[in-house]
């Protein structure tokens, strides 16, 4: 007989997710902030896209593995807390190198392919930090409490995007220099890469000592793990030859709605710094400024998703609530194209921030109750992929659809926007709870 975990108190559900909000502060830096880097350094914009490979291809091959290690792992620190500290600790020192990719007196070639290797460790560290909270819940919170667990750490990690993204622009207002010369990137960004390093890494040991994982022998209770089950030595693909038909359905959605997000965070500070500032130079203190405007527009996006995520639960049907969402984020792309004024845009990326907060809590919301205990962090970690591999099919055509808008970076958001559209028709495939 499956035994029925205890209720949590509303600060043991906290405590469970709050290093989240650390991790997502360094996610949201990279996001906002990888194009700009990579356009200062002298990358061209049709190849920018292709800068975004390797963060989504690190994450498939990462996040599966951290996934199925960490079902089989238990040591004095947890089942998933040993890679959370591992991740946490790389992405720290990461940090601190990565924003100064333009500040060795390396050749534009030679401070890119730094800027390249960089990335790619910061993006498997951050990886390897995020996943075990999303494990952590599945293994420790019971399906009464697991949405308002899946909530908190939506605002969690939704806050901890709003601190990222403001960064740069606070550290300019506080008069820390915006701009640097050709090549080198502005102490702006580089002082609120620091910052978010030293933020995650004290969130990340608050939860791990706040939080005590289930031992084996009480997983397997609470999970109705058979001896067998543990003893299975399922792969990978095993896995997902017998995954539930809810994984693929979620997984076409997720496709389209991450395709459009790659987008927005490659190509948003080229598009706002033409279709605003009138501008294309990189060099410019005007290009600089509409980067730090794009980071104030991700934090609104970020208050849009906060809000936005209150309203989802009082939608009866879930697929409504979540279709709808996407279509008004899909509305928040298109409309960038129409807007020229800096502050209109907030309305733009409030709507954005309504399909954000669906992308972020409906699929795993949906997706867990089809999952056995057994293999819940391979799943996860394999359901990963879904978020994965839509953004490096959207950086292998970014350039070829960028020439294809005629090198237009504020028509890549509206291609967003259809491709969300998209992902609101595929939401009514999805067969909720079927095997």
């Amino acid at each position: 007989m499956q035994l029925t975990k205890p209720n949590l108190s509303f600060w043991q559900i906290w405590n469970l997710s709050f290093g989240f909000f650390g991790v997502q502060i360094a996610y949201a830096l990279q996001s906002a902030n990888i194009s700009r880097i990579f356009a200062t350094l002298g990358a061209d914009p049709h190849s920018l896209s292709y800068f975004w490979i390797l963060p989504p291809l690190m994450g498939m091959i990462v996040q599966p593995l951290v996934g199925t290690w960490s079902d089989k792992t238990w040591c004095k620190w947890g089942r998933r807390k040993p890679y959370l500290y591992a991740g946490a600790l790389a992405a720290v020192l990461v940090m601190v190198l990565l924003p100064n990719s333009g500040s060795f007196n390396l050749t534009v070639k030679a401070a890119m392919s730094f800027g390249l290797v960089m990335l790619m460790l910061l993006d498997t560290s951050i990886n390897m930090a995020m996943q075990p909270f999303k494990m952590m819940v599945g293994d420790m919170v019971n399906e009464e409490q697991k949405a308002t667990a899946y909530s908190v750490q939506s605002m969690l990690c939704n806050a901890g995007s709003l601190v990222g993204y403001l960064f740069p622009y606070i550290f300019t207002w506080l008069g820390i220099s915006n701009i640097a010369p050709e090549g080198v990137i502005p102490d702006s960004v580089t002082y609120s890469f620091y910052a978010g390093a030293a933020i995650m890494i004290l969130c990340v040991l608050y939860t791990g000592f706040t939080v005590k994982e289930m031992p084996p022998q009480e997983y397997a209770k609470f999970h109705n793990i058979t001896e067998s089950e543990q003893k299975s030595e399922q792969n990978l693909i095993q896995l997902l030859i017998h995954a539930p038909k809810a994984f693929w359905q979620i997984g076409l959605v997720q496709f389209f709605c991450w395709f459009a997000f790659l987008y927005m965070w490659n190509y948003t500070a080229g598009a706002i710094a033409d279709n605003v500032w009138e501008t294309t130079d990189v060099t410019s203190e005007a290009y600089q400024v509409a980067g730090n405007w794009v980071g104030v527009l991700f934090a609104v996006q970020a208050v849009g998703s906060v809000l936005w995520a209150m309203v989802l639960p009082l939608f009866r049907n879930i697929k409504v609530g979540y279709s709808l969402s996407l279509v008004l984020g899909a509305v928040g792309f298109i409309s960038t194209y129409f807007i020229h004024d800096q502050y209109l845009l907030f309305i733009s990326f409030i709507l954005i921030g309504c399909g954000w907060a669906a992308m972020l809590a409906m699929p795993f919301a949906m997706l867990t109750n089809s999952l056995s205990g057994s293999s819940m962090g391979a799943y996860l970690g394999l359901f990963n992929c879904t978020i994965c591999l839509p953004q490096i099919v959207a950086a292998l055509l970014g350039g070829v659809i960028l020439s294809m808008v005629g090198s237009s970076q504020i028509m890549m958001l509206v291609v967003a926007g259809i491709s969300l559209l998209c992902g609101a028709i595929a939401v009514f495939n999805i067969k909720e709870k079927t095997k």
